[in-house]
């Protein structure tokens, strides 16, 4: 299973690894791979099904499974980043085999996606049922509408949209029954009553101007983790490494830095 999830490595040091989310892949992390390779040994993974991943016949579309696969391929022990649904899987990896990790950090992510009044800001539950509906209608399009929500709000939404256009087709693309999957993850899996378990260090990390994941859901999930860390990128919506990459390096840096020196 493991040699089914395509990885690249760069730099050295203690292991980084970077985890993508819903409908990309590890070309998203392109604003930031140097410097990150300067701090550690970074890995870049596709998720299984997305990108040169493809997700192993026969398998049944879990989010359980994307879990086990995705552990299965990570350095022994490592330093991990999650964005948007990645974020969502890091958590899940973080509370199943907490050994295997130095510190968690969440991306423009949250425990639970939706919004559910009256006080659990997140995604309109309507959107994500508009999008599983388009998927298999056009799911090229739909996914190209997803990357536009995502940019939305951030000053420079046009080049944003454009670089993750060509990162995103300059490998292949999810199948129909992986994105619809990923939907599926991202409406219904509720990781709130779990973040009480997670010992390690937990940075968070969000956009200000993020229709996905508002920004308002950091103080929710600080009580729910009170010994977590955040940090609210001012400029940005939901890819703050891509809309302000020098902010997002520096606040990350110095969480790192800090871990590393425990």
């Amino acid at each position: 299973m493991v040699d089914q999830v395509w990885t690249e490595v760069s730099g050295s040091g203690e292991d980084i690894v970077v985890l993508h989310g819903w409908g990309l892949n590890a070309n998203i992390w392109t604003p930031i791979v140097s410097q990150l390779s300067q701090q550690g040994r970074l890995t870049r993974l596709d998720l299984p099904g997305y990108g040169e991943s493809p997700w192993p016949p026969n398998e049944a579309i879990t989010f359980a499974k994307l879990c086990q696969l995705t552990l299965a391929a990570l350095p022994e022990r490592c330093h991990l980043i999650g964005w948007s649904l990645g974020g969502l899987v890091a958590t899940q990896l973080v509370l199943d085999a907490s050994e295997r990790f130095h510190s968690l950090t969440t991306v423009a992510s949250s425990p639970f996606f939706p919004a559910q009044e009256p006080d659990w800001p997140g995604i309109e539950p309507s959107i994500l049922n508009q999008f599983g509906k388009q998927l298999s209608k056009d799911f090229r399009r739909t996914v190209e509408r997803f990357l536009a929500l995502q940019s939305l709000g951030s000053p420079h939404a046009k080049a944003d949209v454009k670089a993750i256009k060509e990162w995103l087709f300059s490998k292949p693309m999810a199948n129909v029954e992986v994105l619809d999957a990923g939907l599926d993850m991202l409406a219904q899996v509720d990781l709130r009553a779990q973040l009480k378990h997670i010992e390690i260090p937990f940075f968070r990390i969000y956009g200000r101007l993020d229709a996905l994941v508002p920004a308002q859901i950091d103080a929710q999930v600080q009580q729910l983790a009170p010994a977590s860390q955040s940090y609210v990128a001012p400029h940005c919506s939901h890819a703050p490494f891509i809309s302000d990459p020098e902010a997002f390096l520096t606040a990350w840096t110095r969480f790192f830095q800090d871990v590393s020196q425990r």
